[in-house]
C-alpha cells in the first residue's frame, strides 16, 4: 500500500526509539525509506563529549536499520528552540515533501508534550495533510495519552535490529528508555495487543487511499 515512506525525527534517535523495528521491516521489504532529522541536539551533549557525537551516532544507527545514507536528510535547528523557527521548519518540510513525495509520513503523536516534538507534529501536519497518510509514533515518557490505532507486526530480527541501532548511541546509554529490556518489552506489549509476538503501534492521524 505504501512504497515511499518518510520518518520525521525532531532529534537524533527519536525515530529509532519509536519506530526502529518498522524502519528495519520497511527497508527489508525494499520500500523507499527516508528520514528527516531536525537537530543534532548539540546543546544536550555532555561537555566531555564531541559536539557532533549524536550526528555520527545517528548515521551509524539509521544505516544499520537499512536506510541509505543519501535518504537521510539532516537539519541543524537548536534543541528546545523549534517553536521560534516554525516557519523555517515548515519551509524545510515542504522542500522535503516535494523532494521525497512520500505516500506515508511518521511524526510525533498529537499527545506528545515535548516542545520540539510538538512543533514537528504541527508543522508536519500542515506540510503533508493533503499529500500523505500520516501516522503518529509514541514516546511513552512524553505522551499524556496515546491511541493505538495502527499496529505494524514485527519479527525477532526487526526487534534485534532496533536494539542494535539504539546501541549505536553510546552517549545515550544511561537513559532508561535505551535499555534493551525496555525496548523489547514494549514491542512485546504492542504485539500482545494484536496476538503476535512483536509489534510497534501508531496513532492514525491521516489516511489517504485511492
Amino acid at each position: 500500500m505504501f512504497n515511499r515512506v518518510l520518518f520525521l525525527s525532531p532529534h537524533t534517535d527519536d525515530v529509532e526509539l519509536s519506530a526502529g523495528g518498522t524502519i528495519a521491516k520497511f527497508a527489508e521489504e525494499n520500500k523507499e525509506v527516508h528520514v528527516g532529522v531536525f537537530s543534532y541536539a548539540e546543546k544536550s551533549v555532555k561537555e566531555t563529549l564531541p559536539k557532533k557525537i549524536l550526528l555520527n551516532e545517528s548515521k551509524k544507527s539509521l544505516t544499520l536499520l537499512g536506510v541509505p545514507f543519501l535518504n537521510i536528510h539532516y537539519f541543524d535547528f537548536k534543541v528546545r528552540n523549534f517553536s521560534e523557527n516554525r516557519q523555517d521548519i515548515l519551509e524545510d518540510l515542504i522542500r522535503l515533501r516535494n523532494e521525497v513525495q512520500p505516500d506515508l509520513v511518521f511524526l510525533p503523536s498529537t499527545s506528545d508534550v515535548h516542545q520540539d516534538h510538538h512543533t514537528i507534529q504541527m508543522e508536519g501536519l500542515r506540510a503533508f495533510k493533503t499529500f500523505s497518510s500520516i501516522f503518529g509514533y509514541e514516546h511513552p515518557w512524553n505522551n499524556l495519552t496515546f491511541t493505538t490505532d495502527v499496529f505494524i507486526k514485527l519479527n525477532q530480527s526487526h526487534v534485534d535490529k532496533k536494539i542494535q541501532a539504539l546501541n549505536c548511541y553510546e552517549s545515550q546509554k544511561d537513559k532508561p528508555y535505551f535499555n534493551p529490556d525496555y525496548v523489547a518489552s514494549l514491542t512485546k506489549v504492542r504485539g500482545n495487543q494484536i496476538g503476535v509476538a512483536y509489534a510497534e503501534a501508531f496513532e492514525l492521524v491521516r489516511l489517504l487511499l485511492g
